[in-house]
């Protein structure tokens, strides 16, 4: 049992020695986390499962907190030339200490414990593993979190179907943390210090677990189970570490794993790692050994048990039990550390977007809307600078369409999109000439709408829409494993800025591939543009669906499968939130008479993020496509090209449709937009 009473190395050097069967522990770093190892070698030493003998530390332990058989050394090497007989060496120590001292006890022929995370880089993870292999010695790593009894029970979950199909995990955390947090040592908050890696920050310290047990649930433990990690960093305190990021891990079994972390949040909450299915979720809080199972029977509650990773260890050594934590399983770890060390450096998120809480070290930062992004993220499965968000990082557009100069919209690809969100190219944001955002895009209530394009979730039974689909039989929205993608083929023109009297044309051709690949539908797409005012300019969209083989490809909707009034499909456009919005066409206003109907054009007007606007939505002449509206719901405009019955597409005859958008700044009165019509003539 741990004591108060003094200490001396010479007291120790006299002391006899326990039986050989009890293991003898020495500690490597006793202050900070190294006291919550001191509590639990008094509780295993109290159990007479171990003998503390020995600690190191340059700032030595307050005289009198430890028994005096313990012998006190100023570092580890004084400790190993001492040869106090110790078995088991803990480090408790700074990040860029871990992989030295470990090799040190590993060569003097001791089993390790090394707090998280193990080491600094790829390169010291391998001179560390084989150090461990060379000496025949046990290194495991300190993520007490997989110790937890709820993952083998999670795991027997989703293998028995509880939650149907996997369609990925998320780890998240939301924590704060003041400026004390980073100045309570050198090292803190350091990418590197004197040279040497530390890699302090949110994903591989402060939340690592969240990390790590995201991997262990994701079947990632080892080197080769990882086949891609993406970083997002950013930072609001001022710092060289990231406090607020995202990272995608897509493993080499093919899940997908997004962790979404910040330590600038408005109040801490509990970090947890979720498996997300088509129907429902398991949910753990890793700190607490609590599981939510949410499924369509309802919502069940769990807590469970967890094994002290040290005991497991300690058994390991005696009865050659598994490590629930071996270096070796932090491989997968180790790769998502070795990106964000050789990424760049984290962005500063601009002080517009933080609110500072607190005086003095007591103060922290707040990222504005924080929560609410990480949310969107999560259910995305999207980085920061792929949603948008206004302090990260542009995400580069594939092209640029401008008039005059002045960008109106951006070309995306779609090759970022999550696979169940049906990848397509679409533009966003479009904007007004002066600037005003009118497409949002993986908005957290559907995140598979994306700004300006065209999709279609029925094609011969493939979703091309994205999120749940429709079905008759069901009669209800589901997920199926059904979600193709649209991909240009390489064939495209493109003359980016309208002046001089010439639009700006893009042409391309597109493959509607379906869930293996194989092209179901061909398509030739045309986005023109061209300013018609000071304050307004036109859009329109031509496209062509064709099979892409010799028969015949049925083009349907919710709506065409029993859905009422749920004909969308073909051209649709995700508008953002905006204040008062109105909406209204020459037959009548508001969303109930809007929806549905069949006319030359359709209005939509409010005051959005940037000032007002106005965008009119004009029919081809012989159009008999009715528009589809949402406004209370989410703000979205649409022509319904299968409303309530599917259009067929045969060899030879495509299905084509036609629109224009006229995109001005303020709010436009009916008359107004007459004008605008008549004067550009005939829209189709």
């Amino acid at each position: 049992m741990i004591q108060q009473a003094a200490s001396t190395e010479s007291r120790h050097q006299n002391a006899p020695k326990p039986p050989a069967a009890v293991p003898r522990i020495a500690l490597v770093g006793v202050h900070g986390f190294g006291e919550r190892h001191l509590a639990n070698l008094a509780r295993l030493e109290q159990a007479g499962a171990l003998e503390l003998v020995a600690v190191a530390d340059p700032n030595p332990p307050q005289p009198g907190s430890l028994a005096g058989s313990v012998a006190v050394y100023p570092d580890l090497d004084r400790l190993l030339a001492a040869k106090p007989g110790a078995d088991v060496v803990i480090i408790a120590t700074p990040i860029q200490t871990h992989a030295p001292l470990a090799i040190a006890a590993l060569s003097a022929g001791m089993d390790v414990y090394v707090e998280k995370p193990p080491v600094a880089s790829l390169a010291q993870f391998e001179q560390v593993l084989a150090a461990a292999k060379d000496h025949g010695r046990l290194v495991q790593v300190g993520f007490q979190s997989l110790g937890s009894h709820a993952l083998p029970a999670i795991r027997d979950l989703v293998k028995a179907g509880e939650i149907g199909t996997v369609l990925g995990l998320s780890a998240t955390g939301q924590w704060l943390r003041t400026k004390a947090y980073f100045n309570r040592s050198r090292w803190a908050g350091k990418r590197s210090l004197d040279g040497t890696d530390v890699v302090d920050g949110v994903a591989t310290n402060a939340l690592a677990h969240a990390v790590a047990t995201g991997l262990h649930l994701a079947g990632a433990h080892t080197l080769a189970d990882v086949r891609t990690v993406e970083t997002d960093l950013y930072r609001a305190n001022d710092t060289e570490s990231d406090d607020t990021s995202i990272l995608r891990v897509r493993t080499a079994a093919g899940e997908t794993l997004l962790c979404a972390l910040t330590l600038c949040a408005p109040e801490q909450l509990n970090p947890a790692v979720t498996v997300h299915g088509t129907l429902g979720e398991i949910t753990l809080s890793y700190t607490e050994d609590h599981v939510v199972i949410t499924t369509p029977a309802g919502e069940r509650r769990e807590s469970f048990g967890r094994t002290d990773l040290l005991e497991n260890l300690l058994d390991a050594r005696a009865n050659g039990t598994p490590l629930l934590c071996a270096l070796e399983d932090t491989g997968a770890f180790t790769t998502v550390l070795e990106a964000i060390r050789t990424a760049p450096a984290p962005a500063p998120i601009g002080t517009e977007f933080i609110t500072w809480k607190g005086e003095g070290d007591d103060a922290h930062p707040v990222v504005q809307g924080i929560s609410g992004t990480l949310e969107r993220a999560v259910k995305a499965q999207a980085t920061f600078a792929e949603l948008g968000v206004p302090w990260a990082r542009p995400l580069p557009p594939v092209r640029t369409l401008t008039v005059e100069g002045h960008p109106v919209a951006a070309y995306q690809d779609g090759s970022h999109i999550r696979a169940v969100s049906s990848p397509r190219p679409y533009l966003h944001p479009v904007r007004t000439l002066n600037g005003t955002a009118v497409t949002d895009h993986q908005p957290l209530d559907h995140v598979w709408h994306l700004g300006a394009g065209v999709a279609l979730q029925d094609v011969d039974g493939v979703n091309f829409w994205g999120g749940r689909t429709y079905t008759r039989e069901a009669g209800q929205y589901v997920w199926r494993p059904d979600h193709g993608s649209i991909a240009s083929t390489g064939t495209a023109s493109f003359q980016a800025d309208a002046g001089a009297g010439l639009p700006g044309v893009l042409q391309e051709t597109l493959s509607w591939n379906g869930p293996d690949g194989s092209p179901l539908l061909r398509e030739e797409r045309t986005w023109a543009w061209s300013g018609v005012a000071p304050s307004a300019w036109r859009l329109s969209l031509d496209f062509a669906l064709s099979p892409a083989g010799n028969t015949p490809v049925s083009l349907g909707s919710p709506g065409s499968n029993g859905r009422f009034e749920g004909g969308y499909g073909g051209f649709f456009w995700r508008l953002p939130e905006c204040a008062a919005p109105a909406v209204w066409t020459p037959a009548g206003a508001g969303e109930s008479q809007a929806h549905g109907s069949i006319t030359p054009w359709l209005a939509w007007s409010g005051t959005f993020d940037g000032g007002p606007a106005t965008l009119v939505f004009v029919a081809a002449r012989d159009s008999t496509d009715p528009w589809f509206v949402r406004v209370d719901g989410y703000p979205g405009v649409g022509q319904s090209l299968a409303w309530d019955s599917p259009v067929i597409a045969e060899p030879g005859t495509p299905v084509r449709r036609h629109v224009t958008v006229f995109v001005a700044d303020g709010l436009l009165a009916t008359a107004d937009i007459e004008t605008l019509i008549n004067q550009q003539g005939d829209p189709s």
